[in-house]
């Protein structure tokens, strides 16, 4: 997959946040591009028997739909998450093809494309995140921008573990 530009058609500030998460996704993607579904499912960290590249992908999906329908929209929690496996999502990526967790991933990215164009930065999500606080959609935007950047960091050092890539 060909990343995008991280260089926005225009310069308000809707379209700098937007452009920036949607660089940092394609990044996650492009750094998969051509795994095999086997080393997809590698885990190589000793210390981090979860940290595969499925299951970061995995996981970056899982966040976006927890804070743009959970914690934003106010909807009812169906994350693969529970109190007894908190990090779940990482945990059965393992049993689906990487080319559907990427498939689903840009899928439900581009639903939420829609929804952060039809609100406003400033509308306050229905949810408190901690200490009653409600956080805005700018916020949310610049929270998963930094988490997919920060895992995009994983997956180059996975993808140079499994064969050697690096760049992508």
């Amino acid at each position: 997959m060909t990343r995008i530009d991280d260089t926005p058609p225009a310069w308000d500030e809707r379209t700098q946040l937007t452009t920036f998460l949607d660089y940092a996704r394609a990044g996650a993607r492009a750094k998969c591009a051509g795994v095999s579904a086997e080393n997809a499912r590698k885990a190589l960290l000793p210390g981090s028997p979860l940290m595969t590249l499925s299951g970061v992908i995995n996981h970056l999906r899982w966040v976006e739909y927890y804070w743009f329908q959970v914690v934003f929209l106010g909807e009812e929690d169906h994350g693969p998450w529970t109190d007894e496996d908190p990090d779940r999502e990482m945990r059965i990526a393992v049993d689906f093809p990487l080319a559907q967790l990427l498939d689903e991933y840009a899928d439900q990215s581009a639903r939420y494309r829609e929804l952060v164009a039809s609100a406003a930065l400033e509308q306050r999500a229905e949810r408190a995140v901690r200490d009653g606080l409600h956080v805005d959609l700018r916020w949310i935007l610049l929270h998963l921008t930094e988490e997919t950047a920060r895992h995009n960091g994983h997956l180059d050092i996975l993808r140079e573990m499994l064969d050697g890539t690096t760049g992508s």
